[in-house]
C-alpha cells in the first residue's frame, strides 16, 4: 500500500503562516489531521486534491479538508507565496447552530467537488480585509492577543462562509481528466463500511472491471484498493479519537478482520490503535 505521509501538526484551534518559497520544493501526496485554508498569492502552481486538479490564480482560496489526500505541483522558477491557515475540525464544530455553521464552506466544497474559491477582485472584498486583519492579529503582540486572534479568525470564517453561500465567489470546477473518477470516489467514500469488490464498484459506476482499475490508477496515482484501505484507516483513526473501543473502530470503518486492521494501522500510522486512544487522553 502506498504510504501517503501525514504532514504538519496542530496543537491549537488554528494557526496561520505566510510563506514565500524561492527554492525548489518537492511535495509528495500527503494529508493532515486538520482542515486547511490556503490563500494563494503568487506563483505557478497546480494543486491536486483527491483526483481533482486546479491551475491556481492569484487570490484563489483552497479548502482542504482533514484526511484529503493532496499535493501541489510547483514551478521552481517562480516565487511561490501563500497564506495558510490550519484549523481544528473540532473548533469549527463548536460554532454550529440552527442559523449558522462555520464549516458550511467545506461541506459545500465536498458537495460540488470543488476545493477552490475564485475571487476576481480580492483587494476590494471584505474577505480580503479579514485576511489582512487576521494576519496582523496573529503576528503582532498586544493586549489579549490570543483572544483577539480568535475573534478576528471567527470574523474571517464568517466572511468566507458568507461569500461562498451567497455566490459572491465562484467554486471552481475541477479540471479532472475523467469525471467518472469523481463518481467512483463518491461511491467508495459513501460505502466504506460495506463490502466492496472491484465488480460491485464497477457495476455501481457503470464501468467495466478492467477499465475501472486502469482508469483509477492512471488518474489518481494509486490503486483502487490502496485508496479504499487508506480511507478506511483514516476513518478508523477519527473514530478512535471519539473515544470508542479499538474493536468498534475496526468494524465501523469497514475492516472485517481485527488482525488485518491492527497490522495495517501500525504500518500506516507507526502506532497501534490503542496508542491513538492514549494520545487523546492527554487532551
Amino acid at each position: 500500500m502506498d504510504n501517503y505521509e501525514k504532514r504538519g501538526y496542530l496543537n491549537s484551534d488554528f494557526k496561520l503562516f505566510h510563506l514565500l518559497d524561492t527554492k525548489k520544493q518537492d511535495f509528495e501526496y500527503h494529508y493532515h489531521d486538520f482542515d486547511k485554508i490556503i490563500i494563494f498569492i503568487q506563483g505557478n502552481v497546480t494543486y491536486r486534491i483527491e483526483a481533482c486538479t486546479y491551475k491556481l490564480e492569484p487570490y484563489d482560496v483552497l479548502l482542504v479538508s482533514h484526511n484529503d489526500i493532496h499535493k501541489p505541483d510547483i514551478d521552481p522558477t517562480v516565487p511561490y507565496e501563500r497564506i495558510i491557515v490550519y484549523l481544528s475540525p473540532g473548533f469549527l464544530q463548536a460554532y454550529q447552530s440552527e442559523s449558522y455553521d462555520l464549516s458550511a464552506c467545506f461541506q459545500k466544497s465536498k458537495e460540488l467537488h470543488s476545493h477552490v474559491l475564485r475571487l476576481h477582485s480580492m483587494e476590494k472584498s471584505s474577505l480580503y480585509r479579514s485576511v489582512t486583519e487576521l494576519e496582523y492579529a496573529c503576528t503582532h503582540d498586544g493586549y489579549a492577543r490570543d483572544l483577539y486572534c480568535q475573534v478576528v479568525f471567527l470574523e474571517f470564517m464568517i466572511q468566507l462562509n458568507r461569500a461562498s453561500l451567497t455566490n459572491l465567489v465562484k467554486y471552481l470546477p475541477p479540471a479532472t481528466a475523467d469525471k467518472r473518477i469523481l463518481t467512483i470516489m463518491d461511491y467508495i467514500n459513501s460505502h466504506l463500511i460495506d463490502d466492496m469488490t472491484v465488480d460491485s464498484i464497477a457495476e455501481s459506476c457503470f464501468i467495466s472491471r478492467y477499465h475501472l482499475m486502469h482508469l483509477f490508477k492512471d488518474e489518481t496515482g494509486y490503486t483502487l484498493f490502496d485508496y479504499i484501505t487508506e480511507k478506511r484507516l483514516l476513518l478508523s483513526r477519527d473514530l478512535l479519537k471519539t473515544g470508542i473501543s479499538v474493536t468498534e473502530a475496526c468494524f465501523n470503518s469497514g475492516f472485517k478482520n481485527y488482525s488485518t486492521f491492527s497490522r495495517a494501522y501500525k504500518k500506516h500510522f507507526h502506532a497501534s490503535p490503542s496508542d491513538t486512544i492514549k494520545e487523546q487522553s492527554f487532551f
